[in-house]
């Protein structure tokens, strides 16, 4: 099946602080959206969210939390479904640098914890500056999953998961 999923835009507000330690609280939305009913909730759902970023010489590590509820739509299934994203980069020279940054998600509708997904990995990236000077981040990361959600004894993912990733970037100075 190809399409896309529903929208869940994550917002936050970082007070500037001088310390290496910085964090962000907002709010997370998931507008149900997508191409097909199989890729969505069907449902509007929201919470807060929240981000810690240290920062250290080379070394960038943090963590992302939160957890949707749903509150609103027409069929679907009701959401409460938690995602937390430690991360951790070390920066190397030439604009590589090595990373890790797993997506676990617990689906707490699902009985018996059977809603979870546990990837254990990592990979490389780099920023580069190929269209003008635009700068872009490429990255690809490979996770084994430890944990895979499962229903009616059918695991919904496979054994590896491998993440490309090509954003571009907007730096704003400061």
């Amino acid at each position: 099946m190809i399409g896309i999923g529903d929208i869940n835009p994550t917002l936050f507000l970082v007070p500037r602080t001088r310390g290496r330690l910085q964090f962000g609280f907002g709010p997370t939305l998931v507008f149900p959206s997508a191409t097909d009913d199989r890729l969505s909730t069907q449902r509007w759902s929201a919470y807060p969210a929240a981000v810690a970023v240290y920062t250290q010489g080379p070394l960038v590590a943090g963590m992302l939390v939160n957890n949707v509820w749903s509150f609103a739509g027409n069929g679907g299934r009701e959401v409460n479904s938690m995602l937390i994203q430690p991360f951790i980069n070390y920066n190397l020279p030439k604009g590589w640098y090595l990373a890790s940054s797993p997506i676990i998600t617990a689906d707490r509708t699902a009985g018996d914890g059977r809603g979870w997904t546990v990837p254990v990995g990592g990979g490389f990236g780099r920023i580069i500056r190929r269209i003008g000077s635009q700068p872009f981040n490429a990255s690809l990361q490979a996770f084994w999953n430890a944990a895979r959600p499962e229903v009616l004894g059918d695991k919904l993912l496979g054994p590896v998961t491998i993440r490309l990733q090509i954003q571009a970037l907007f730096p704003t100075g400061g």
